[in-house]
């Protein structure tokens, strides 16, 4: 006796395929990625499309921004303060700002203020325009038109400006609670205009002339003055009065200041704004007014010195004259006394010292006035008196040593000396001062004024389409692999077979053909119209293909089988169940089979539409034998088949379909054909499907691909399994067309294999 082989071996192979499915499971299959991508190039292409057109309307909806420059050279700022003193001090107290000190200087109140006020940047006066895209249509048709006209109105709006318009106001006083406020200006005609405020007129006035208005309740009056008005009548205009805080801030905004290289003193200041023009005069009067500022401030620094000079002059001179005198007094009473060289030697030593040491102290004095006590230049000069003191103290023992003739004549004529030497030079630098205070410059210098840019450097056009372009394209694929991981239908045929233990007879393409069929299908039909169903229309087209092969596995498949039903449904509505009947009829037909279509579901039935047939005189009144077998069939000849329609929809579909004589009806037509389809209602949404399974050899479940959740499919085949139906297979339908040969799943191959013409 042969011994049977062993299982072991079997199993030992099974184990290992499904072991090395499982790692193929995990791996990332890149050509699945970019099949998945191709396959959603639909949804790709329409959010880069969409984001393409709003980067494209930004780009010229965007208000252009235009850019001015100018050029400052910051000079070393020496200090003309006692400027007969370097050689005294040794270059010590000069001076130097530095140039981040400049720039914060321009950016100051003081600067930007004055700015503001020069060129009533705290005014805003702007034509006002339709929302959104309405600033972009006047800037297209000023475009187009001719220089200094004013466009028409469109869309019969004239209170919107729609390209030409523009207004100059000088003057425009509000109560302060009004400020930051909008407030309209309504062209009446080209000389006179009105002021509305919360839809109320509050001024009337003219071009050229200030117009003012003391309101009721308000302390300040409303005044305005309008140099220039070009606009239609009834244009309306946007003024705003910003308060000084809210205009320097976005004038700072909108400066921009900075070194021209390391170390070179030349500033670069650039203003950006929707105007070329305003951008150029912002720039210059900035550049004018901080040149004003630094020759005022220098002349300030001299006028300053001259005033401590001036006040120290005439006290120099009293006691250059107190000790002339006395001098003179005591060599009259004393008689001329010569001194020898010695005492000479000390005189002037001594004279050298105390008119440096008086010197230092009036420097001292000067810098007192800017400066503490504990600034470095005070420290540095207490130091030089100390010294200076210390040897003037040394040159007083040697005087002391002298006889007392020679030391009353010695400190007499130092007197007169150390006076006569300070009152002298302070004498030249007093007018050395009054000469550069008069030619003052200051050391800021204006290199290049700002002219009028050619081309915004705002918005970039090209920059933004391109940005716009490549954020689209990856909100598409991030939408792409997002839809994908939203979804939880089941998109391999393989996860059927291995979760629910169910073959899967054949897995079926979607077609574009069907889709045309569809819409065809809507339109009335007319009689003698032929069916329209797939598998007469293209013969060739894959789905048809596939239920072939379905065809040729149910042929193996009935082999066995106690009748010859097919029952066809499906877990939900709207997967094709009945396409695939209705085709895989026609495709049993074609292989020489006698086919009987009979359309099972009388809740929503509609294949009598595909059939160009009505619903009358069928399945319902057979049942309830209002009608003969006879007359319930239909021939099909164009599709070689015989059809059974619903019939009048009963009220009650599952007690119709209990009732034996349904089945008495279907193993009457089953002797007479050689195979009857049956198109049930779907298995989760009414018990039909349950009661005519049982009366059928065979049911085949059709799934849309993506369409239904394990737990759904699981569901469906439990409850047809309770209910004693034989499931024998899968139909895996509206497989979607992917970009590689292998289809919706690892395991879907389709080819294209037409005959030749």
């Amino acid at each position: 006796m042969t011994r049977p082989l062993s299982d072991t071996p079997l199993d030992l192979s099974r184990t290992h395929l499904d072991h090395a499915s499982d790692l193929e499971d995990d791996e990332i299959d890149l050509g699945e990625l970019l099949g998945m991508l191709a396959d959603s190039k639909g949804l790709i292409i329409t959010i880069t499309l969409v984001v393409l057109l709003l980067g494209v309307a930004k780009s010229f909806l965007d208000q252009p921004i235009y850019k001015a420059d100018g050029l400052l050279q910051i000079k070393e700022n020496n200090s003309q303060s006692m400027a007969g003193l370097e050689a005294l001090t040794g270059g010590f107290f000069e001076t130097k700002t530095p140039v981040q000190a400049e720039i914060e200087l321009i950016k100051s109140r003081m600067i930007l203020g004055k700015t503001i006020s020069n060129l009533h940047l705290d005014i805003i006066a702007e034509p006002k325009f339709f929302p959104v895209v309405g600033e972009a249509i006047a800037r297209q048709l000023q475009r187009f038109s001719e220089e200094d006209t004013i466009s028409n109105p469109l869309f019969g709006l004239p209170q919107y400006a729609w390209g030409g318009e523009s207004i100059q106001v000088d003057t425009l006083e509000l109560p302060n609670s009004w400020r930051d406020r909008e407030i309209i200006l309504q062209a009446v005609d080209e000389d006179r205009f009105t002021l509305i405020y919360e839809d109320e007129v509050i001024l009337d006035g003219e071009v050229g002339k200030l117009a003012s208005r003391q309101l009721e309740g308000y302390q300040q009056p409303v005044k305005i003055f309008v140099a220039q008005l070009r606009a239609r009548p009834d244009t309306q205009f946007t003024l705003i009065r910003r308060s000084q805080g809210e205009a320097i801030r976005q004038l700072k905004e909108s400066l921009s200041i900075a070194e021209v290289g390391k170390g070179t003193g030349i500033l670069g200041l650039t203003v950006e704004s929707p105007s070329p023009e305003e951008a150029v005069r912002i720039v210059n009067e900035i550049a004018n007014t901080y040149l004003q500022q630094n020759v005022e401030q220098k002349s300030a620094e001299s006028q300053k010195t001259l005033e401590f000079l001036e006040k120290q002059l005439p006290d120099l001179k009293e006691q250059l004259e107190t000790a002339t005198t006395t001098l003179n007094d005591y060599r009259t009473h004393k008689g001329s006394i010569d001194l020898d060289l010695e005492t000479q030697n000390i005189l002037t030593g001594a004279v050298e010292l105390n008119t440096q040491l008086t010197l230092l102290q009036q420097k001292r004095d000067e810098l007192r006035q800017r400066f503490t006590e504990s600034h470095p230049n005070i420290i540095a000069i207490d130091k030089q008196i100390n010294r200076l003191q210390t040897q003037l103290s040394a040159y007083d023992k040697k005087i002391g040593s002298l006889p007392e003739t020679q030391q009353a004549i010695l400190r007499l004529s130092r007197d007169v000396k150390v006076n006569t030497e300070l009152y002298t030079t302070l004498l030249n630098h007093a007018q050395t001062i009054r000469v550069a205070k008069a030619g003052t410059v200051g050391n800021v210098r204006i290199i290049d004024y700002a002219l009028v840019p050619d081309l915004p450097v705002r918005p970039k056009k090209l920059l933004i389409i391109a940005i716009a372009l490549v954020t689209g394209l990856i909100l598409g694929i991030v939408a792409a692999f997002l839809r994908r991981s939203l979804s939880h239908g089941v998109k391999d045929p393989d996860v059927i077979e291995k979760s629910l233990n169910v073959p899967v007879y054949a897995a079926i393409q979607h077609s574009k053909d069907q889709k045309q069929i569809e819409k065809k299908l809507k339109s009335r039909a007319s009689p003698g119209d032929p069916p329209l169903l797939l598998a007469l229309e293209n013969k060739e087209d894959l789905a048809i293909e596939s239920l072939r092969s379905l065809r040729t596995t149910l042929h193996f498949a009935f082999l066995e089988a106690r009748n010859n039903i097919i029952m066809i449904t499906g877990p939900s509505p709207g997967i094709g169940k009945s396409f695939v009947s209705t085709n895989l009829a026609v495709v049993m037909a074609d292989a020489g089979k006698k086919i009987l279509l009979i359309d099972g579901d009388l809740r929503r039935g509609n294949i009598h539409k595909s059939l160009r047939l009505g619903r009358e005189n069928g399945l319902s009144e057979l049942i309830t034998r209002s009608i003969g077998l006879d007359v319930a069939i239909k021939s099909i000849p164009q599709a070689n088949i015989d059809f059974i329609p619903t019939g009048e929809i009963p009220p009650n579909p599952s007690e119709l379909l209990l009732h034996e004589r349904f089945g008495q009806l279907l193993e009457t037509v089953s002797k007479q054909y050689d195979l009857v389809i049956v198109d049930s209602p779907p298995v989760l949404a009414a018990t039909d499907a349950a009661i005519i399974g049982r009366l059928a050899s065979a049911t085949l479940m059709v799934i849309k691909a993506g369409a239904h959740p394990v737990r759904e499919l699981e569901q469906s085949m439990k409850k047809l399994v309770q209910a004693g139906v034989d499931l024998k297979g899968a139909i895996f339908n509206n497989i979607p067309e992917a970009s590689s040969r292998h289809g919706y799943g690892q395991y879907v191959y389709q080819y294209q294999y037409r005959s030749e013409k």
